[in-house]
Order: C-alpha cells, then structure tokens, then sequence
C-alpha cells in the first residue's frame, strides 16, 4: 500500500473538496439560471444514494423506513436509498450487486464467488451492515420479513438471500442504517434494508443485456419484460406483470492472468524479514526456487500410486510407484526425480516418476454457473374514497453450478454426526472409527458381501501389483475421470396482499400479510461414497489400473449422485392503526400502534447423515444442517411529537415474544433538531436483540477450514517438515521453501457444535448526525453510529488448544483436537492439526463505531446538467471483549470467529458523477476499499503486527480503487441504449495469500474487479 506523504494528502484533500466547492459556485449561479432548470436537490433523489427514502401510498402520505407513522417528512435515523436509475448509472446490472456495493457493507457479507470456493451457503448473497456479520441485518420486502435461506452462512448464521430480489420490479431499496427492532424485532441490530417494489406500472418496458470480460470470459445476459395497464387515480386501480432472466457464466482460475492462475507462488516475493524470499511451489510435485525436487512427494493427484506394506497393512515396506507405469501420467507432467534427490529424507518415499499437477490451474474456479429467472404480478385497487388495497405474487428460481477437482479417496470423513469419523488416510485413534485404516489394496477379492475373503475363497487381486508376494497395496491419489460437481437450485414462493387508509375520518390504518416458501434442492455428483470405495476395492470391480476402462455403472455406484432437499417459510400478518392527537407548535403529535405474528420455520437435513453408520456417507461433504420453527408475536408503538419547528422527538417499542420461551422488549428514542434551515442535526439511542438462529441452537456438527500459515506455527513443530536438515535447509516461517508441502497447504477444520441453551445477543446502539444543506441542490451528511452486543454468540477462542497441541501438553476444557493422518514424507513427525471441536457460547461482547459521510448535489448549467454523489463509510472500532481481553480488528484480517477471515476494512466508498446532455447522459464511478494489515488478534496475534504475512509477503494488503464509466444515449422517449466499461483501468485486487473464499486476492474487497476490464452493452424501452 502506497503511503500519501503530507504534501500529497494536501492534494488528495484539495481534489476531493474541488468538486464540491465547483457544485456550490455552480449552483449558486444556477439559482438565477432560466425558469424551467432543476435547483431542487429532491429531484435527484432517484438518481442517488444517501437521501431520506420516500415512497407515495395512497393519500399521498410518505412512509419513512424505520417508522410506522404515515404522514412523517423523515425519521431521525440515516436512510440511505439505491434507485433502479442508480444502478443503471453506475453500470450495476443487479439489485444484490447494488447493495453489496453499499459503503456500509462491510467484512463478513456474502458474495456469490464464495460459492465456487465451498460455500456453507452455497449459491446464496448476503450483506453484513457495520461488519456484524450477515444475521445482524435484516433483510424486509415492502416492510414484511422474508423467509431465511435454508443454508446458513458458515452452518450458523440465518440470513436471507439477497439473489431473491425480483429486479425487474424494484422501485428502490432503503437502507437504514442504525438498530431498528423497535420498529422490526430481531435482527435488526446493524441495521435494515427494506426492498422496495413498484405500486403500480403503466405501458410496456423491457430491457435486452450482454456483457463480457475484455479478456473473454464472464459473459451475462439479461432480459426484462414488463407491463401495466390501469389508472388508480382515474380508474381505480393498476395491474402489472413482469419477467426477467439473468445468466451470468462461471469464471475459472485458468482464465485469469498470474498470480491468481496457478499454485505455483514462486513468483511473489518479499524482503520484509531482510532477506529477499519467494513463495513455495505449491504445485503438486513441483520443483522449488532452484528447479530442485525438495518438497517431498505430494499423493494427493488425479494419478494412482501404490506402496507395498505387510499383509495385515500395519508397515509401509518401500517406495511409491506409478500403478500404472505404461500409462505414465493421466494427468499432469512427469518428473523423474534424480538420486540425489530420491535420497533427501523428504523423500523418503518419493517414486521414480512423479506426475506434477497445477491444481489451481487446472479445477480452481472464481464463480459458479449462474443462472436466474422468475416473475411477478401485482393488483392495486381504490376501495372507497380513502383506501387502498393490493395482492401481489411473485416466482424466482436461482441456480448456480460449478465443477470443482477430481474426487477424493483417501482422506479423513467429514465430522460425525452420531459416530466417530472414519478415515482412510489413517488408523484408529480415540477420535477416529476405529474400523479406520490407511487404504490399501487387498492381497485376495472376493465377491461382494463375503465378510472374510483369504486364498481359500478369493483370487489375486489383479489391481495390486504386489498381491503374488503376499503383500497390500497402499494406494494413494485421486479420481481423475470423476470430478467433483455441486448445483444449488432454489425456488422462491411469495406472495403478499395488504389493504390501507383511512377510517373514521383521521386514523390511519394498515393490514398486511405475506407468505413465502423457498424449496432448495443441493445436487452434487462425483463424491465417493465411502462404503462403495470400500465395496469395489474388495471385490476388485473398480478398476484401478486402467480406470478408463470402468463402466458407467461402476462409476455411478462409487460416486452415486447425492440430492438433497430443503425448504424454508415465513408466514407473517401485521397491522398498525395511526393517528394525530393534537396540534404541537411545530405540528401534530402523531402516535401508532400494531401488533404482528409470523412463524418462520428452516428445515435443512444433512446432505451427508451418518444414520447407518459412519462408512455410509461421503468424503468430502460436509454433515452440516439445521431445522426449527418458531413463533413469534409482537406489540409495537411509536410516538412523533414536533415540540417546536425546530425540534422533533420520536419513541418507539416493541415487545416481541417468541414460542420458543424467550422474549424482549426494544425501546428506541430519537431527535431532529433544525436551528437553521441549512441545518439539521439528528440522533437515535435504541436497544435491540438478535434470536439465536437455527443453525445456532438446532444444527448439526459444522466443519469450516481456516488456512494456517507458517507464522502461527511454533519453530520446533515447523522443523520436524525441514526438506533437508542436514543440508541445514531447516523449516522456519522464514524460510517457507524448506518445508515439505505437507505443512504449507495446511487447513485446520473448526468444528461447530450447537448449543441450544444460547441467550438471545442484546445490543445498544446510538446514532448522532448533522445534515447540511447550504443551498437546495447541494446535501452533505455526517452520521456517526455505536453498537455494543453483549452475549455474543460465538465459538471460542481456539488457539489455546491449537497452541497446547503443538506444545505437547493437554488440550483445554471444551475443545477436542484431532490429529490428521502422518506426513508420508515424515512418518515419525507429529502430524498437524486436522480438526478442532467446539462448542458455540454466549461469550463476547462486540462493539462496532464509525462515521458514515455523503455529499450529493445537482446543478443545471443550461446545456448539462451534473448530478454528484459520494457515499464512505469509516470504521473506527470493530472489536470484542471475552474475559476481559479485548481484541481489535480494524483495518486487519480478523475476525476471524465473525468475518471468516475477510477482514474489516477501515474505508469503503464510491463517488458517482454524472453528466446529463439531454439525449446523452455519461456516468464515471469511482469505487474504494482500504487496506489492511495481515493480522488477526483471534488467530494469537497482536494488533497489527503482521502475525500471518508469510515471510514472502508484505504486512499489508493494499488498497483497491477501481472506476466505471457509463454512457447512455436517449433515441427518444421510448428508446435508449447504453455501454458500461468497469475497471476501466483494468486494476486487479491486491495479492491476498492468506483470506478466506478466494484464491490470492479478497473476495470482498475484490467484487468483480478479478474479472478486469468488462463491458457491457444494453437497450431499454418503454412504451
């Protein structure tokens, strides 16, 4: 990251603050400009974000996000607002992008690549207001709750799937960012964000859409087809139907350039330590930094090798070989190691050719298949002279696909469910089956079935080479004519009707009452079934040496196709019933009452149980899922009393209560303070709660991976992995090219156990604002906010046990360490860590700060007209306190336990500018992400102290900028078309080797910008 010395943040200022300062000399020119030019900073309210969200209902009452009383101009809490014509601007093609775009999003959100990179919540989107995390924001349609995705982010957190919003029909999107479950109940502790649809439409509209990668990949299509008919002001009401379709191809690492295409890391270097070191080749038998065979022998490629060991398969008796030694390498290039380097102890067991294989290159994917398309109805009706009411349904499905590598065979089983994991990577130990055992190729088959299978009633096994000299086979390596594939396919279900007006003259009243139901199917296909392995290996029906030659049939038995179904509803009715009691000096005091019932339910079984036993399952799937239902009454109030024109007060509760026994009460007050008319001054204090989620109480054991790095790792562990200390190449976190390969592509497995003894999170939260319009077309904003969580939930702090099992010594309370299968390369070594269970706890408390700042302005010159808006989002504290012991992790990595190791970025903002020419309108965005130290105070380091940079990498991550440009051309009124060209500077994320859901580079912090240059053209009309 580059460092902005004194004179140059001068001039950083000074460009930042110009635009501005031309806004305000322009648009005070303007206030004299011709009749007929806009001066009104109202006018350009659909065309940004940060403005106070309205919308007309009927009577022509503005309805505020946050509040239940009709009738207000706008609530104390911030708004912030994505219009269609926003994103169309700034060239964002869907709602999800849009808000995962927001300032406000930050660390742990959900982006759709996480799905191409083992997603617990695969082909899911979500957004994490104030970096809290994807369940404290919660997610309404038109004001009413959404069903959750039946998946949870990391197998814990319910949230709802921002990939449901039905685009074509969205009117805006509010987004209110302060506690709200005064007004909401749950969830609502970062903040909310309100998807707001069209009330009615008019004519036929459609859009037609393509777009690609310059470099020819990420090609996406969009179609839209809407249309309306009826007047509700002359005829009495308005009926739309609408249509859409999305697609958007799957992104593999192949196609991107260096460094992202490939395991080889050879080529990112550093002199951090003071010596210049280069990243491992981490390519499966590759070669080091002196073209040298030094990292031992990797067994984990899609090409078969054997190892002769004694009958009972209790001692290794030689070297690996190729199987198949005709056949040479299925897949990769071999390498025929010299006797020098046959004779390194790291390769001890090294054969004599070995097959390298980029698998990276080769099966890493960036994004799934996507593919999107749904519709949406919608009937809106004057009943009487003062009411309104609607029925409106709407249908989406969303899939996404993507093949991943060959399948596994030899490995630990994912964690058990009712028994202990089995494994064919080792031998019985006290946590693993202990029918377990290092897989080999029997000396004799016999017919399936046959419970003891010896020369008597069995014949050689022709796939062990080593069968006449009494002797097993160990085999090691991977299906290469299987490949591992996994498609998600979700359909949603809603609908939602209400009716609102007035009754009896003055009081306000409004029902509503929505359904939805999503039906998710997980479809996967080339995961070995661990008793079918089992099966075709005594037997010999598999053929191992030439596995080209198997039937279909015996390749659907060892890798049968899994489905699983889930679903997930929301059922919800509420009212509210409003009314001006008397006259304040500053206008009425307004007061609201409702009630609302919902019931939610998530039904998720495990797509790989252990019912029958812990062989009848799946490598590689992890047992992850979750079912509950609940129900939930609330009682709710909100009182708005303008005490003078100058000020305003509001206080609002609700109290919810839930079947499951617990209950709350939120309280929320605020203030609007207006002592000039340039000037209006606002702030909010509430206190909030967040249920624990299904998958917090109810799911079963969760295994997420979290990548170690040489740096948490104690010296005298790493060398015990020293490729050759007797050369004095000994492993060091400085020296990561002396280290076998077995310890530097190292994931520890946190696993999850739920807890359904978990206390609901309570928060406090206060919001303080100043809002400054020094002339009508001219806003800017300063909002600052502060949430406390206490009993936050979360899983323990796990580098104690980490650190005891490293050490030796005897593993805390409350967690279980499991040791992964020996080092082939190092059988005497203590293996590493393969998994570390535990169990979630109401421990923490979490504290999020920060200032959020917005400009948006307009002014007419006559022929142009430029519109501007800048959105940023400072982050000034995200930390949590356990024990006392707090730890902080701004602008680094962390946290892990909450951001999954995507880091909390102290910065996030855009600044859109558009010029308006008539019938050309041109938009240049500029998009932000700050930086960050490559620490983590959860993973044993202190602050910022570089804790897990390995040694060939800087201590930070830098910054990432992109730009957008947009050009529309207006034909006539019916007819316009438009270009977008993103990152048009062709920028690619900032080298990340250590996060979480992407390789080398922050998903995150990265978007879309991995693609490069992109472009995409489109043509909308309306008739």
């Amino acid at each position: 990251m580059f460092t902005i010395h004194r004179s140059t943040r001068k001039a950083a200022l000074l460009a930042a603050v110009t635009p501005f300062a031309m806004l305000y000399a322009g648009a005070v020119s303007a206030q004299t400009a011709p009749e007929g030019a806009s001066t009104d900073a109202a006018s350009i309210a659909q065309q940004t974000q940060g403005t106070e969200a309205a919308d007309d209902q009927a009577g022509n009452d503005i309805v505020v996000t946050g509040s239940i009383i009709r009738g207000t101009d706008a609530g104390p809490s911030p708004v912030s607002t994505i219009t269609t014509e926003n994103l169309d601007a700034r060239g964002i093609n869907t709602v999800q992008a849009g808000i995962q775009a927001l300032s406000s999003n930050n660390g742990p959100a959900l982006t759709n690549s996480f799905t191409a990179n083992g997603a617990f919540a695969s082909g899911a989107s979500s957004v994490s207001l104030r970096g809290l995390s994807t369940n404290s924001t919660l997610v309404l349609f038109d004001g009413l709750r959404a069903a959750y995705y039946p998946l949870s982010d990391d197998g814990s957190r319910n949230f709802v799937d921002l990939n449901t919003i039905p685009d074509d029909i969205v009117e805006r999107v509010d987004v209110l960012r302060d506690g709200a479950s005064s007004s909401y109940g749950a969830d609502a502790i970062a903040g909310v964000v309100n998807i707001i649809t069209k009330r009615s439409f008019q004519g036929v509209t459609g859009r037609v859409e393509a777009g690609i990668a310059e470099r020819g990949y990420n090609a996406n299509q969009r179609l839209s087809l809407t249309a309306g008919t009826g007047d509700l002001d002359e005829k009495g009401y308005n009926a739309y139907v609408s249509g859409f379709y999305y697609r958007a191809e799957g992104v593999q690492s192949k196609s991107l350039p260096a460094p992202f295409n490939s395991s080889d890391e050879r080529g990112l270097c550093g002199d951090r330590t003071g010596t210049r070191v280069c990243g491992p080749n981490n390519v499966a038998n590759g070669l080091d930094a002196n073209g040298s065979f030094t990292n031992g022998f990797a067994i984990g490629t899609g090409n078969f090798y054997v190892r002769p060991a004694n009958a009972t398969n209790t001692t290794a008796l030689g070297r690996y070989q190729l199987l198949n030694p005709t056949a040479g390498c299925r897949v990769g290039t071999p390498y025929n190691p010299t006797a020098a380097e046959l004779a390194l102890p790291i390769n001890a067991t090294a054969p004599g050719t070995v097959c390298q294989v980029d698998t990276q290159n080769l099966y890493g994917n960036v994004t799934p298949d996507q593919e999107r398309f749904g519709g949406s109805a919608r009937f809106t009706a004057k009943v009487g002279d003062t009411s309104e009411a609607y029925f409106q349904v709407n249908f989406q499905q969303s899939t996404a696909s993507y093949t991943g590598v060959p399948a596994t065979i030899r490995a630990n089983a994912p964690a058990g469910i009712l028994f202990p994991q089995y494994s064919t990577s080792q031998n019985a130990t006290a946590a693993i089956d202990p029918r377990s055992a290092i897989l080999a190729l029997p000396v004799y088959i016999c017919a399936r079935g046959t419970a003891t299978c010896n020369a008597t009633n069995g014949t050689l096994n022709p796939n062990n080479p080593f069968a006449a000299s009494g002797q097993v086979a160990r085999l090691v390596g991977t299906l290469a004519n299987e490949r591992e594939f996994n498609e998600t396919r979700s359909r949603v279900y809603r609908a939602a009707m209400g009716i609102n007006g007035t009754i009896f003259g003055d009081v306000d009243y409004r029902a509503d009452a929505t359904a939805m139901h999503t039906d998710l199917r997980r479809r996967t296909d080339g995961y070995v079934y661990i008793q079918h392995l089992l099966d075709v290996i005594a037997d010999g029906s598999y053929n191992f040496v030439n596995p080209e030659l198997n039937s279909q049939a015996t390749l659907d038995y060892l890798t049968p196709q899994n489905i699983t179904n889930s679903s997930s509803d929301l059922y919800q009715a509420q009212f509210t019933l409003g009314k001006a009691l008397f006259a304040l000096p500053g206008g009425d005091l307004r007061v609201a009452v409702g009630g609302s019932v919902f019931y939610e339910a998530v039904d998720a079984p495990s797509g790989n149980p252990d019912t029958n036993g812990p062989t009848q399952r799946y490598f590689r799937q992890n047992a992850f899922g979750t079912s509950g239902n609940r129900t939930v009454t609330s009682a709710f109030g909100e009182i708005n009393a303008p005490i003078l024109d100058q000020l305003t007060l509001n206080a609002s509760g609700r109290y919810d209560h839930y079947s499951t026994g617990q209950s709350n009460f939120s309280p929320k007050f605020g203030a609007i303070f207006t002592p000039i008319q340039q000037v209006t001054v606002r702030g909010t204090y509430s206190r909030g709660f967040r249920i624990p989620s299904f998958g917090e109480a109810n799911a079963l054991p969760t295994t997420g991976y979290v990548t170690q790095q040489l740096s948490s790792i104690p010296a005298a562990f790493l060398s015990q992995y020293s490729t050759n200390p007797g050369a004095g190449q000994i492993c060091t976190a400085n020296t990561p090219n002396n280290c076998s390969a077995y310890i530097t592509a190292y994931s520890i497995g946190q696993t999850t156990l739920a807890s359904p003894d978990l206390k609901p999170e309570k928060s406090r939260s206060f919001t303080a604002g100043i809002k400054f319009e020094p002339i009508r077309s001219l806003s800017l904003t300063v909002d600052y906010y502060n949430i406390r969580k206490t009993g936050a939930i979360t899983t323990p702090d796990l580098s104690p046990a980490i650190a005891a099992y490293y050490a030796g010594q005897a593993i805390p309370t409350g967690f279980e360490v499991i040791a992964d299968a020996v080092d082939v390369n190092n059988p005497t070594a203590r293996p590493k860590i393969a998994f570390v269970r535990s169990q979630l706890i109401n421990a923490q408390t979490i504290k999020s700060e920060g200032i959020d700042f917005g400009a948006n302005g307009f002014v007419d010159f006559g022929g142009v007209k430029w519109t501007t808006n800048l959105n940023a989002s400072l982050i000034l504290e995200l930390s949590t306190t356990v024990d006392g012991v707090r730890q902080t992790y701004v602008d680094t990595l962390g946290n892990f336990n909450l951001t999954a190791g995507s880091g909390t970025f102290e910065w996030k903002g855009n600044w859109s500018n558009t010029f308006d020419f008539g019938d050309l309108a041109l938009t240049g965005t500029v998009n932000y992400t700050s930086g960050y130290d490559l620490s983590a105070m959860d993973q044993g380091d202190a602050y910022k102290d570089c804790g897990q940079a390995p040694a060939y990498s800087g201590c930070r991550v830098k910054s990432y900028i992109t730009a957008d440009a947009n050009a529309t051309f207006k034909v006539n009124d019916k007819f316009s078309f438009y270009v977008n060209a993103l990152n048009i500077f062709n920028r690619l994320p900032p080298i990340d080797p250590v996060t979480y859901g992407a390789y080398l580079y922050n998903a995150v912090q990265g978007g879309e910008g991995i693609f490069g240059r992109s472009y995409r053209a489109g043509a909308k009309f309306n008739f």
